[in-house]
């Protein structure tokens, strides 16, 4: 499944937006496949730099699977804006930055930009996990001038940016917003396709 999906990111063209859809009842292994896609398949390619913006699992997490998967630190970054409210900010990492909350999205904005300036690399990534905990969070008008501003900018700079998304068979509002700024949805429960 994860080589299916890292095939499917490599051949995209610089700049695209993709919705990575995981199905809930099989997050874990979703996740994980994504996370083996993005930041060891494509994400530790020569000059390739990760910023992982993290509204569902706090950095600490994700930097733990990151090891588990052999990314090197200097390869990636967060931003990180859950972990203040889940009171899991005792250790904060070396490479994140973080943010009070996921409802602060022009600040999550700006550590994004902050982060591309720092880590200047002929390609970059962004990766935002995910678009439902932002939805819980921020109401839909406002989610959408997020994403519409986020997306066209990193797209403006060919950055490569994955949002995941987990839903369910039925189309909900998310998904539809989300299916008007992204250039492209990979559904991880059909490998890929």
């Amino acid at each position: 499944m994860a080589i299916d999906i890292g095939e499917r990111l490599r051949a995209l063209p610089t700049g695209s937006a993709v919705a990575l859809k995981l199905d809930p009842r099989e997050y874990a292994d979703h996740y994980f496949a994504v996370l083996n896609a993005t930041l060891r398949d494509v994400g530790s390619e020569t000059d390739t730099h990760t910023i992982y913006v993290a509204v569902t699992n706090p950095a600490a997490f994700v930097w733990t699977l990151a090891q588990a998967l052999d990314v090197p630190m200097d390869r990636i970054s967060f931003v990180d804006a859950i972990s203040h409210i889940m009171m899991n900010y005792s250790n904060p990492l070396a490479n994140a930055t973080y943010v009070e909350s996921p409802r602060a999205l022009e600040e999550i904005m700006l550590r994004v930009e902050y982060l591309l300036k720092k880590f200047p690399h002929p390609r970059s990534i962004v990766v935002v996990d995910s678009v439902n905990t932002l939805a819980i969070h921020n109401p839909p008008e406002l989610l959408n001038e997020f994403f519409h501003i986020l997306l066209n900018n990193l797209k403006s700079r060919s950055v490569l940016t994955l949002v995941l998304e987990t839903s369910e068979e039925e189309t909900t509002g998310v998904e539809q917003m989300l299916n008007l700024v992204v250039d492209e949805t990979i559904d991880v429960a059909r490998g890929g396709r």
